[in-house]
């Protein structure tokens, strides 16, 4: 006789004790990673700090901020071994749901040209480019522009 397990997946708040597991996926999706400390910063400020958990592993994250009426997602990130497989776009629901009951307006976010999954995700849910950030990311070949897109979560009334 076999057994499925079906894995437990959700997406909930960050607390410290996820910083090393967050931190390490970081390292392991980019060549410039935030450290650890960045992530502690952004819990301690008060940002919209979500992880994704797979029955009890951290398998991603989704850092936004809130003020002013808007919203900037600060950071997406799923484990390398695990992307593709709808967990990000999962996040950017959960993070444009915070966006909302924040009231935010509108959502911002910066993702390199070179990440094409990241902007068909985004344009993908109504993202649109509104500039270029000239020379945003460290690169191995010196710097990358970045992509600034939004969204209209609602219009002022």
């Amino acid at each position: 006789m076999s057994v499925a397990i079906h894995p437990r997946t959700e997406i909930r708040l960050m607390r410290p004790a996820d910083l090393k597991a967050v931190s390490s996926i970081e390292k392991a999706a980019y060549e410039y990673p935030w450290s650890q400390g960045i992530f502690r910063d952004c819990l301690l400020a008060g940002y919209h700090s979500l992880v994704i958990d797979l029955s009890g592993i951290v398998i991603g994250y989704g850092i936004m901020s809130v003020a002013a009426g808007e919203a900037h997602i600060l950071n997406i990130c799923v484990h390398p071994d695990l992307q593709r497989r709808g967990y990000g776009g999962r996040m950017l629901a959960a993070l444009l749901m915070k966006a909302e009951q924040a009231e935010a307006a509108k959502v911002f976010l910066e993702v390199r040209p070179s990440n094409e999954a990241a902007l068909r995700l985004y344009r993908g849910v109504g993202f649109d480019q509104i500039g270029i950030r000239p020379a945003y990311y460290q690169s191995v070949v010196g710097r990358e522009d970045a992509v600034v897109l939004a969204l209209t979560l609602r219009t002022s009334t």
